[in-house]
């Protein structure tokens, strides 16, 4: 035990941080804001986001403030060598390496939380009985979630998501003037290509994204499930892929691949808790939301680039206004008689967007007459800067 701790906390014998990191600041300076405070910290998001990343300049920052390292722990729980341990046996071995008594403050990182049974109830053990401040990381939407309530009151949760075009142009180190915003759709399409993983946008490569959706699905739906047929995970994401930014049904991909409805059902959950889709319901009344088809949306372009190639860029504008809405609005699709209209927000805003284009006759008339606070046509890149304001 004594090794692995010391392996993944190489700060206890000498300083060792890359000053190449970029940070994302937008993230690092709201979790500073949080050291002080003592609730947990859960982080979660799409796998390699840069949780860990995260978790380790916060780790930088403390050891700057002049925390001494040996209060500091760091430890990824899905590691084969935790397996036999609870976090709490663990926490007390740490302890006991470096005679830290249970009234002193230790921080602790803990990544891929999830992979621990239980870790909601061993979380709240160790907040209530010790003088902690703990960081907690998964890639697992559902297993996060605290169904028995063990943390309620206790913790923070924040989503960590790929980088958006103005971060991904600042990892690129381009600076676009104002003079110049002709350029954006040039570097959106750019972007459409890298997607927003931050180590691919650092040194693209196709591989590295298709080992990553092959990851997810091996490690976080198909082991921890314990499913058999890994293949049909990976066609079950293609069709997905193939129907981003469209009205999904869930009895057609059943058909295509010959399982039950309420096995495609599962599935379709499996990939939205581990972030690589989002879901949008219907705009309407009760029955509606929860009856009607949702739309699906690819958590990163780059991610729905491997898959779809450049067909339909107005696909991946869409997707890309999404991501850009999704937790800053709640979020609806708009379709009446036959006419869609891509977004539709609880205040009642309506937005629609047109890759260079314009809307047609019928989605003129149902944009202009439905009832709404505001009405925002986003149809250029350089226009995207109007979702700044909702």
């Amino acid at each position: 035990m004594e090794e692995i701790l010391y392996q993944y906390n190489p700060w206890w014998e000498e300083l060792v941080f890359s000053e190449e990191i970029i940070p994302r600041e937008r993230y690092l300076d709201r979790l500073i804001k949080y050291l002080d405070n003592k609730q947990i910290i859960s982080l979660t998001g799409l796998r390699r986001v840069g949780k860990t990343t995260l978790m380790k300049l916060i780790i930088k920052e403390l050891i700057r403030r002049g925390t001494s390292s040996k209060f500091i722990l760091y430890i990824s729980l899905d590691d084969y060598l935790f397996h036999q341990k609870s976090i709490i046996e663990i926490i007390n071995e740490y302890r006991k390496l470096h005679k830290l008594k249970i009234e002193e403050k230790i921080y602790l990182f803990l990544d891929e939380v999830t992979y621990k049974d239980n870790f909601h109830i061993q979380l709240k053990n160790i907040y209530d009985s010790q003088n902690t401040k703990i960081f907690a990381a998964s890639s697992s939407a559902s297993m996060l979630r605290d169904k028995k309530a063990s943390l309620t009151g206790r913790a923070i949760t924040l989503e960590i998501k790929p980088l958006d075009l103005e971060e991904y142009l600042f990892f690129k180190g381009i600076t676009v003037k104002k003079r110049d915003k002709q350029l954006y759709k040039s570097y959106f399409l750019d972007y459409i290509k890298d997607g927003g993983m931050p180590e691919n946008v650092l040194n693209p490569n196709r591989e590295y994204l298709m080992n990553l959706v092959d990851d997810i699905i091996q490690k976080d739906i198909t082991a921890f499930h314990g499913l058999k047929n890994h293949q049909i995970l990976r066609d079950y994401f293609l069709l997905l892929m193939e129907r981003s930014g469209k009205q999904l049904s869930i009895n057609k991909i059943a058909k295509i691949l010959s399982i039950s409805p309420d096995t495609s059902k599962r599935y379709l959950s499996y990939f939205e808790s581990t972030y690589l889709i989002h879901l949008l319901p219907r705009w309407g009344k009760t029955n509606q939301r929860l009856l009607s088809a949702k739309k699906i949306y690819a958590s990163d372009l780059g991610i729905k680039h491997l898959f779809m190639g450049d067909r339909d860029l107005g696909s991946y504008f869409e997707n890309y206004i999404y991501l850009v809405l999704r937790n800053k609005k709640i979020l609806y699709y708009l379709y009446e008689n036959t006419v869609e209209i891509d977004f539709y927000t609880d205040d009642k805003i309506l937005i629609e967007s047109k890759f260079y284009s314009q809307l047609n006759e019928k989605q003129n008339r149902l944009f202009s007459d439905y009832p709404a606070s505001k009405r925002i046509v986003i149809d250029s890149v350089d226009k995207l800067v109007l979702l700044n304001e909702l």
